[in-house]
């Protein structure tokens, strides 16, 4: 494991980690997307990363605003350009497949990535993967239907919520939307003929089973995984699932990669 730095495309430093195993070639990065308030150095992250390093590389930083990297957090909108330059370095460093899994806040960002979905300043993701997976994602914004989402949007939305994000949590959050950003659920029908694979957990307290299953619905030809006893993102991944989904992403990676002209 090394300590990695990238910079997107409007200038951010965006600071992680490359996990390495003794594999003799760079066949395959897998990119990690954490959540919101999440770091690459959440004991956590590092456990499931460790675990995703089994059958791929991996490569992953803090999102702008979060842990070591520098900038503010835009709650999934200009996190599409912290997806593509870490792509970007993957592919600088060798890798002939790249992939994203993403959770939470992070699966909708793979999902804008992999679509080309541009930001609200106009900039726009340009490094192709390979295969996309998004863990708990939602399918809209604004959502605030279960208590889990209302104290997001108080952390975003409040002076005080925010001072509790950046001094307790590390994370330090811009200003809000003026104009939202596209909903992960209009862009998931773009995303083809690259591999997708949704999962959704019927314990999620964040995101119900509705927004798995219309993000499926929007991407016809896209594997859908609706888990029973499955709760939210990067803290309710067993082993036994991580290796389920990388297990998907080699597959469906290398599949796409031999297509490729």
């Amino acid at each position: 494991m090394k300590s990695i730095q990238v910079r997107t495309a409007d200038g951010v430093r965006l600071v992680g980690m490359h996990i390495t195993a003794d594999r003799d070639e760079r066949d395959l990065a897998i990119v990690l997307a954490h959540g919101f308030t999440v770091t690459v150095a959440r004991p956590r992250v590092q456990l499931v990363a460790a675990r995703f390093a089994r059958t791929a590389d991996v490569v992953m930083v803090d999102f702008r605003g979060h842990g070591r990297s520098e900038g503010r957090t835009t709650a999934g909108d200009l996190e599409v350009l912290d997806v593509d330059a870490t792509v970007r370095w993957a592919r600088e460093a060798g890798y002939r497949q790249v992939a994203t899994v993403g959770f939470s806040m992070g699966g909708a960002v793979v999902l804008r990535h992999a679509a080309l979905s541009p930001s609200t300043t106009g900039l726009v993701p340009v490094e192709p993967v390979d295969a996309v997976a998004s863990v708990s994602a939602p399918s809209r914004w604004f959502i605030r239907d279960t208590v889990p989402m209302r104290r997001v949007h108080w952390l975003l939305e409040t002076p005080t919520g925010r001072w509790v994000a950046e001094k307790a949590l590390r994370t330090r959050v811009g200003g809000g939307w003026s104009v939202p950003p596209e909903w992960p659920v209009v862009v998931a029908g773009r995303i083809a003929p690259t591999p997708l694979l949704i999962v959704q957990g019927d314990r999620d307290p964040y995101f119900g089973v509705e927004h798995g299953r219309a993000l499926v619905a929007a991407a016809p030809g896209a594997d859908y995984w609706e888990l029973a006893g499955f709760g939210h993102a990067e803290g309710a991944l067993t082993p036994e699932l991580v290796d389920r989904i990388a297990s998907w992403v080699a597959t469906a990676a290398r599949r796409a990669g031999t297509m490729r002209p």
